[in-house]
Parts: structure tokens; C-alpha cells; sequence
């Protein structure tokens, strides 16, 4: 059970990436604070399927559209504000880990990564900043990966992708904090959601990274979506330029050991 903040009431959201996944998990989280809540997702079948659990009073804005062309994600940004009001909570989570081993990168490969990961999160602050300023600030909370600080192999472009998310939230945080906009980065640990599951991981993958952390229990997509409800919220008014590990302190023990 997520705390109930009563400045979440009415604020528009958007959440890039919300068909799935943490994604989605984000998406309901929001819509049970009672915000109005936006979504965008590259899976039309699985963006439509998750407005359709609600009842037209509570049903998220949905649009397809592929984060990677930046102009269409911009008109995304600004027909989800003219259908709902100015976006006052922007969460830039799309993202895709895709493994590939050093040797076999290419150029190509490397930039798709890049779009896919990092260029949308700079383009969107950029839309939504000069609204937010406008109706007195806002939140952006970029979705970055402890990934990065453990360094794991096959992931060059996305690892130097969320790097980069730590480092332009900061930058971002000094840049718009004039205008009381704030932006942090929330950084999660391994979330065996279905597509990990289905690519990546299994059930002793799982208890492995348990067996590494500080908390012995498996990190849900509702942790994550509890440290990004709590940096959306007036409880964080004074919180910006921040990286939010949520991790059950996996990246501590693989930093330390």
C-alpha cells in the first residue's frame, strides 16, 4: 500500500514507456493518487490494453510513439498538455537493455542505444520546463539503472547511457531549479519484470541477486514506483539533483566487495 499525497490530486503526469513493465506499474500508481495521468508506449496493443482496465472516469491518456524520433515525441509531450493541462510531474522512463558484447557493436547500434536511453530524457525536460515554470514548477525524475556503477559487461551503450542520466539530472537540477522545477534520478536495482524474465533472467538469477544484497527480499516495480510517487510530490519539495538508488542495497555490496 502507497502513501496517499494530496498534491498528486489533479496534477498531470506523464510517463514515457507506461505500457509495461515498471512502466506500467508507475502508471497505476499514479492514476490511484488520482492524478491525471498520461502515457506513451512504442506497444499500442499493451498501452490500449492497460487504459482498459479503468473505467472511463480514471482512464490514462494513451498515445503510441517511439521516443527515438524527437519530434514526434515532442508533439506526444504537447497533445497529451492540451487534452489534460499543462504537465507539472514528467517521468522519462522508457528504455531498452539490450546485450551486446564489445566486439560486436557498431556505430549504429551505439546510437540507437543512445536515443533509446538518454536523448528522449533531455528533450522532453526541454518541452515541458517553460509550462512547468509557467504554473510554478514541476518534477522530472529520470529513470537511470545501478547498472552503471556495477558494471556489467554487454551493456556498453546503455551502461554509458544511464551514467549520463546521473549526470544530466544534475545538471538539469541547477539549470531549472530557478524556476522551482526539480529533477533527481531514481536508479533501480534488478526488477524481474516479464521481459527480464523472458531475455534475461531466471528463477536463480533471481535468488543470486537476493543472496548479494543487503535486504534479503526481491525488488518489486512498486519500490520503484514508491521512491518516484515520493520525488513527484510536494513531500520533496527540497530533494533535486539527487541519485535514488533503490536497489535493497545490491550496488553497496557489489562497490564494497
Amino acid at each position: 500500500m502507497s502513501a496517499i499525497y494530496s498534491s498528486l490530486a489533479n496534477t498531470v503526469v506523464f510517463v514515457s514507456g507506461g505500457g509495461s513493465g515498471i512502466g506500467a506499474t508507475l502508471v497505476d500508481a499514479f492514476v490511484a493518487q488520482r492524478a491525471r495521468v498520461a502515457f506513451c508506449d512504442l506497444d499500442e496493443t499493451a498501452g490500449l490494453a492497460l487504459c482498459e482496465r479503468y473505467p472511463a472516469a480514471s482512464r490514462p491518456w494513451f498515445a503510441r510513439c517511439d521516443i527515438r524520433d524527437v519530434e514526434a515525441y515532442r508533439q506526444t509531450l504537447d497533445a497529451a498538455a492540451d487534452a489534460l493541462g499543462p504537465i507539472r510531474v514528467l517521468v522519462n522512463n522508457a528504455g531498452r537493455d539490450d546485450r551486446c558484447a564489445l566486439q560486436d557493436l557498431t556505430p549504429e547500434r551505439w546510437d540507437d542505444m543512445i536515443r533509446t536511453n538518454l536523448t528522449h530524457h533531455v528533450f522532453a525536460a526541454q518541452r515541458v520546463a517553460p509550462a512547468m515554470a509557467r504554473e510554478g514548477g514541476g518534477s522530472i525524475i529520470n529513470m537511470g539503472s545501478i547498472s552503471w556503477l556495477r558494471g556489467r559487461p554487454n551493456l556498453i551503450a546503455y551502461t554509458a547511457a544511464k551514467a549520463a542520466i546521473s549526470g544530466i539530472s544534475r545538471t538539469l537540477a541547477r539549470e531549472l531549479g530557478g524556476d522551482n522545477i526539480r529533477v533527481n534520478a531514481v536508479l533501480p536495482g534488478p526488477v524481474l519484470t516479464e521481459r527480464q524474465q523472458a531475455l534475461w533472467f531466471d528463477s536463480a538469477d533471481a535468488k543470486r541477486f537476493v543472496e548479494l544484497q543487503c535486504l534479503k527480499f526481491p525488488v518489486q516495480t512498486q519500490h520503484i514506483a514508491d521512491m518516484v510517487l515520493f520525488l513527484a510530490s510536494d513531500q520533496s519539495a527540497a530533494v533535486t539533483g539527487q541519485n535514488m538508488i533503490v536497489d535493497a542495497g545490491l550496488a553497496q555490496v557489489s562497490v564494497v566487495g
